[in-house]
């Protein structure tokens, strides 16, 4: 089977709704069933941890535009699409055509309050993943298994696999409330129902997620051994990596030598790169050896306006006429280039680049966005498609079967490097160049597989700074949700270092203040949650 099969929202909304008062959950459906009748076999847990996985993917048990986080709109809390709102809709990679829609202006142009619509959509689908998680352990205790006949040794150990891989979800979400926010309200399945969780600082969320983390690994399935969809050790390593890579940032504290332990983990886990670079972005990506973690999308059984259908949409030009090309019907050039993205492929190494995807449609398009509305500035992208690598188109030509690739292993090859020169002397502004030969061994894996095979494009040592390392980046894993983080990281996305179009709301880009560097606590999570303070400066 192509995917894990989510059983839709409405399996454990009865379950949960009680202990998320504070998020406004409410249920859309009368199929919603109680714990007497879902927990009663290990089938029922399973289809109970499908939810907790489909709250990354969902919105709600209707049709695509449902949400049960009630008064927050499908199209502003879907997990993937606010993730890769604020992770790359604020930096230099991307903009949106379409202003008026909710929260996108303000976000594009760094001018975001602690009133936007996406910033409280994500806070609240994320809490809402915590929320489904404690849920599910607090329903898969030894006394409640016991109660309900669930005493084969089998079935208990299958149900705490189940177990482990909530644990990680929750650690996921915990994870990015603390890279987007800094700060999160603090609840686990041992707090009573309608508790108002204290606030966690990044310290105290980084303890958390490392600890949790290396704890439950152990209890995982090893990588590439469970089905497709559902987590494995290699996720949870790629958290805690992740995790160490922005260490500095978060804690500050150096982990980069963990950061490399980690990775050097994920790598002798069977993972592989995709021969074909374009193959991790199409229908069938889920065959890819590449994918360690993706967030599911399915035309008919997962309809949802989530990132890859926004970003396989958003891709069709408003000049060209080229839905057909990615087997959607197309948004009229919703999404176009920000400059500094297209020139990151300029020079002669890139000439043959198949990363490099961006169009100007033989000359009508200018580089330059004057007017970020005008769909007809600004180069375009082809690098995501609803159309499988054999050439079989999608089976809805809206909602797309692309998954979107949260994690894969040509980052962890790119962490591992950066990580190594970091740990080794090389710092933000240096122009230290100390990759060691395995970091430049899998940089130039990466740069073979972009040309086909070819080592024409091949670097040495001497050819490899931070900065260089930065840049890679952008060109390998541009529009899958890391650029706000890397900029951070790099000591380029506030201040006025490095200016991009449209940066603090001017057309050639402009300094911006630190602050900017995590979200504001959504004021109406405030008010549900008097623990809550806002970050400084909103």
């Amino acid at each position: 089977m192509k995917r894990l099969k989510i059983i839709y929202l409405f399996l454990i909304f009865g379950v949960i709704m009680s202990c998320t008062d504070d998020l406004n959950v409410a249920s859309e459906d009368p199929r919603t069933v109680t714990p007497e009748i879902l927990f009663t076999s290990v089938e029922g847990y399973k289809q109970a941890l499908a939810g907790v996985y489909g709250n990354l993917s969902l919105t709600g048990t209707g049709d695509a535009g449902s949400s049960f986080l009630q008064g927050i709109d499908a199209g502003t809390s879907q997990f993937g699409r606010t993730l890769w709102y604020l992770q790359d809709l604020t930096t230099d990679e991307v903009v949106w055509t379409y202003e008026n829609d909710e929260g996108v202006a303000e976000l594009q142009r760094n001018t975001w309050t602690a009133t936007n619509p996406i910033v409280l959509g994500f806070f609240s689908r994320t809490m809402a993943e915590v929320a489904f998680a404690n849920d599910f352990l607090n329903q898969a205790t030894p006394e409640l298994l016991a109660s309900r006949g669930i005493n084969d040794p089998d079935d208990v150990a299958e149900i705490e696999i189940y177990k482990a891989e909530a644990r990680v979800l929750r650690a996921l979400a915990y994870y990015y409330m603390m890279d987007v926010f800094g700060k999160a309200p603090f609840v686990t399945e041992n707090d009573p129902i309608g508790f108002k969780g204290p606030q966690y600082n990044r310290q105290q969320l980084f303890e958390y997620v490392e600890s949790e983390l290396v704890d439950v690994i152990p209890a995982l399935k090893d990588a590439r051994t469970n089905e497709y969809g559902r987590l494995d050790k290699a996720v949870a390593q790629m958290i805690l990596a992740k995790l160490y890579l922005n260490a500095e940032v978060y804690i500050g504290t150096s982990k980069y030598a963990e950061c490399m332990t980690q990775c050097e983990n994920i790598i002798s886990g069977g993972y592989t790169l995709n021969t074909n670079y374009l193959n991790n972005f199409k229908a069938d990506n889920h065959t890819s050896g590449e994918m360690i973690f993706t967030l599911q999308s399915d035309g008919v059984r997962t309809q949802n306006y989530g990132a890859t259908t926004v970003i396989i949409n958003g891709q069709v030009g408003s000049l060209e006429a080229n839905a057909s090309e990615f087997g959607v019907g197309g948004w009229g050039g919703a999404l176009r280039l920000r400059k500094q993205m297209v020139q990151k492929f300029d020079g002669d190494p890139f000439v043959n680049d198949v990363r490099n995807t961006s169009s100007d449609n033989n000359g009508a398009r200018p580089i330059d966005i004057a007017v970020i509305t005008n769909a007809a500035q600004g180069h375009i992208l082809s690098k995501f498609s609803n159309i499988s690598a054999a050439g079989v188109a999608g089976s809805n030509s809206t909602f797309v079967d692309t998954d979107f690739p949260l994690f894969r292993l040509a980052d962890v090859y790119l962490m591992y490097v950066e990580a190594q020169m970091r740990k080794d002397g090389a710092t933000n502004g240096s122009n230290v160049k100390n990759a060691t030969t395995q970091s430049i061994g899998y940089f130039n894996d990466l740069r073979m597989r972009a040309n086909n095979g070819s080592s024409s494009a091949n670097v040495s040592a001497g050819d490899v700074d931070l900065n260089f390392v930065l840049d890679e980046r952008a060109r390998e894993l541009h529009w899958e949700g890391h650029r706000r983080q890397d900029l951070i990281r790099f000591g380029k996305y506030t201040g006025g270092s490095y200016n991009w179009a449209w940066k603090g709301n001017i057309q050639n880009g402009t300094s911006i203040s630190d602050n900017l560097r995590i979200f504001p606590i959504p004021a109406n999570a405030i008010v549900a949650n008097p623990n809550l303070t806002q970050n400084q400066g909103y």
